[in-house]
This record gives C-alpha cells, structure tokens and sequence, in this order.
C-alpha cells in the first residue's frame, strides 16, 4: 500500500486525507443511527395520546432514543400554546443532528475524482517532460509517469465510490425519517385539535 501510495505521487496525500475522513464520518454515522432505536413506536405513542393521555406519551416519548419520538415530545410538552411550532421547532434540529458531516461526504464523492484526474495530469506532464529530455531512448521513466496517472486516478475513483454508497445510505435514512416526522407530527396535531373540540363541548 505505501509502495502504491508512493508511486502515486504527492497528489495522493489529499487522497488519503479524503479517505481518512470519509471512514471517520462514516462510522461515526454509523453508531450515530444504531443508537436511534425505536422501543416504543410512533403509533404507539400516538394510541397513547389518542386515549386522552398526553402526559402519559410524554413519559413513553422521554424513553425512546429517536428523533421522531422527540418531535413528538416536543409538541406534547408544548401544546399550549403552540405544538405545531414547538414540534417544527425539534424536527428542524433533529434534521441538523441527522444531516451533520454529511455534506463533507458529498464533498468528498466529488473531490476524490478530481484530485485523481489532477494526479493523472501531474504524471502525464512528467512522462512528456522525460520524453522530452531523453527522447523514447527510456521507455521505464515514460512510463513511470504513466503508472503514476493511472494510480492516482484509481485512488481518486476508489474513494468516491465507496464513500458515495454510505453517503446515499445515510441520506435516504435522513428523507425517511424527516418524512416519518411530518407525517406524525400531522397525526399528533389532529389528535390534539380533536381533544381540544371534546373540552370544549364539556
């Protein structure tokens, strides 16, 4: 590996750096998302609220370790006066919490490319440099400059793939669960306008 990383030239540096810190990110997004379990569902939670019993979903919602159960949280602990901007409110920082480090990923699934196209022109202006100087009397230094391009645009290729696929990962888990989100946030609201309706005809 240090042989190819060397053969590759300087540009492999800001290679290696990207792949650094994609797999960094891409772990650290990893336990961040197995950590968000849901030992309570949102309809479940939502049942509880729809019996009457807010506070008591309140008290389930405090328990689960998932960003919709806090949006829910959020708009049962805040009903009065406003659930509906207390749960905007959480959701809009939980998607923070959800999207963090990954636009650096994105930035990387574009970088790498580019810095390995930059190392492939790096080595070819090297191979016609040599040519050059020495003519084709030294086919081993033309291609070395060749080997370098080629290596450097591999690693630049490798790293974007495999930092694009948890990437993609990761975003559709971001969708989904902001979708998931609205989607019960709407419910609870319903819920509550429909308690709000019975208290009133009491």
């Amino acid at each position: 590996m240090f042989t190819l990383i060397a053969k590759g030239g300087v540009i492999m540096i800001p290679i290696l750096a990207c792949s650094i810190i994609s797999i960094t990110i891409i772990i650290e997004r990893a336990i961040f998302w197995l950590k968000q379990k849901q030992t309570i569902t949102p309809e479940q939670l939502l049942s509880v609220a729809s019996k009457g019993g807010i506070d008591d979903m309140a008290k389930e919602a405090q328990n689960v370790n998932h960003p919709i159960a806090r949006v829910l949280l959020a708009g049962a602990l805040n009903r009065n006066p406003s659930a509906s901007a207390a749960m905007e409110a959480a959701a809009m920082d939980e998607i923070d919490k959800m999207k963090k480090y990954l636009p650096a990923l994105d930035t990387i699934v574009t970088l790498a490319p580019l810095l390995g196209l930059l190392g492939t022109i790096i080595g070819m202006i090297q191979s016609f440099d040599i040519i050059s100087l020495t003519g084709l009397g030294q086919p081993h230094a033309v291609t070395g400059g060749v080997a370098e391009a080629l290596i450097a645009t591999a690693a630049g290729l490798i790293v974007a793939i495999f930092t694009l696929i948890p990437y993609n990962y990761f975003q559709s888990k971001v969708e989904k669960t902001t979708e998931d989100m609205e989607r019960y946030a709407t419910k609870f609201e319903m819920i509550l306008k429909e308690q709000a309706k019975l208290e009133k005809k009491l």
